[in-house]
């Protein structure tokens, strides 16, 4: 069956835990794709894992989300950036720039930093932990644990009063919405970028031990001044990016082992095995599964096809993680896999910045989930759970649990 030209590029998935069958058809008949995006207009799809990896290296694609070229997936959202009060961030940079920002803040992700704050993380998993199993049953497994923990460690890393979480989720949940209306988005940035811009300015009148501070008070060793705009930016990407993804991963990840009952005897018989699963939770659910979009600067060849100069380019990672070529029988859930060359966290320059975060905290609830709540369960049918078809970044809107 040949993919038409024409054809609307899917975004729902039509189940909880594969790529739409559109993506997958693309995947085996034509990995370099031109389709039309369900907010108009055309772009490029690529599926194939290599080629994805190839776009994600190659110089002649530009990340810049203002290019008037980039892919739009929904209606009256512009490219997500190019109308936006902020300066640009650090996932829209290309080279030369792109270099010297990541840099400035790549050692506050380090494994090792992240080992360091491993005791803190557990005794936050443990706490929200102890108020769920104290609490009614059953519990919502989303605003108990898997939403609360990550805004905590997010807030904690940055600077960010934790008793301002409902603000910037609120926000960032719009922002991450599809059917956010570009008034909407505007006004949602531009809350958070005012809340943003009053804590840099607070914390350059009294730093506390935070990223934040860290950088203020870099940037004037190094430079003598603070580059306000920069850190707006950096502090923008990091709260939204540093919640949203982890808080969908638990959810997802928990209702994935709860539906597999071999994959969850597996760990609660050998915890070591957790390191290998959340790579595959990783994989498998590919949550920011749009997030990877670039345009051609200039004619481009890529498995046979060319793709004109000023084309937008989206990138099917859900596809690419399901790619036969590179895993075996990729369409399995296999907590043993521990394939950590997935692309959930991109490729290249821009692979995300906070996944060693997010790998510690993946493996840590996870494996005190398990541990301290045996009986764990879902508490309503499978067909009664909502997912989060409607949002740039996957997962559930509510996960009822028992035990």
């Amino acid at each position: 069956m040949t993919i038409d030209p024409a054809a609307t590029l899917e975004t729902t998935r039509g189940c909880p835990y594969a790529p739409p069958e559109q993506h997958l058809r693309l995947l085996r008949e034509q990995p370099v794709a031109k389709v039309t995006l369900p907010a108009g207009g055309e772009a490029w799809v690529a599926a194939r894992y290599d080629d994805i990896r190839t776009i994600l290296t190659d110089p002649r694609f530009t990340a810049d989300r203002r290019h008037p070229s980039m892919p739009r997936l929904a209606q009256d959202t512009g490219s997500g950036l190019a109308d936006s009060p902020l300066p640009k961030m650090m996932l829209e940079m290309d080279p030369p720039e792109h270099g010297p920002a990541r840099r400035a803040v790549i050692g506050e992700f380090t494994v090792r930093r992240m080992a360091a704050l491993r005791p803190r993380i557990q005794q936050i998993v443990d706490e929200h932990l102890d108020a769920m199993l104290d609490g009614p049953k059953p519990a919502d497994l989303v605003r108990a644990l898997a939403m609360p923990v990550p805004s905590l460690v997010i807030c904690e890393l940055l600077g960010v009063p934790y008793a301002d979480h409902d603000f910037f989720q609120l926000h960032s949940a719009r922002l991450l919405d599809r059917r956010t209306t570009q008034d909407e988005r505007g006004h949602a940035v531009l809350e958070l970028a005012l809340y943003l811009d009053k804590l840099i300015k607070a914390k350059e009148q009294e730093p506390t031990d935070d990223l934040l501070s860290r950088q203020i008070a870099k940037q004037r060793e190094n430079d003598g001044a603070v580059d306000g705009p920069a850190l707006l930016s950096l502090a923008f990407l990091l709260l939204i990016a540093g919640h949203e993804t982890t808080a969908n991963m638990i959810s997802l990840g928990t209702y994935q082992l709860l539906r597999d009952p071999e994959a969850l005897a597996a760990l609660r018989a050998d915890p070591a095995k957790t390191v290998n699963a959340v790579e595959e939770m990783l994989r498998y659910f590919t949550i920011a599964e749009f997030a990877m979009v670039r345009v051609a600067t200039a004619d481009v060849e890529l498995g046979g096809t060319v793709i004109p100069a000023n084309s937008g380019v989206l990138m099917l990672a859900n596809a690419g993680n399901r790619d036969p070529e590179t895993f075996t029988d990729a369409q399995r859930f296999d907590v043993d896999r521990g394939a950590r060359n997935h692309l959930a966290f991109g490729y290249g320059a821009h692979q995300c910045l906070g996944q060693n975060l997010a790998r510690v905290e993946l493996e840590i609830v996870f494996e005190t989930l398990l541990r301290r709540v045996p009986g764990l369960r879902l508490a309503v049918p499978e067909e009664e759970l909502a997912f989060k078809e409607d949002s740039t970044v996957y997962g559930m809107y509510e996960l009822p649990v028992t035990w």
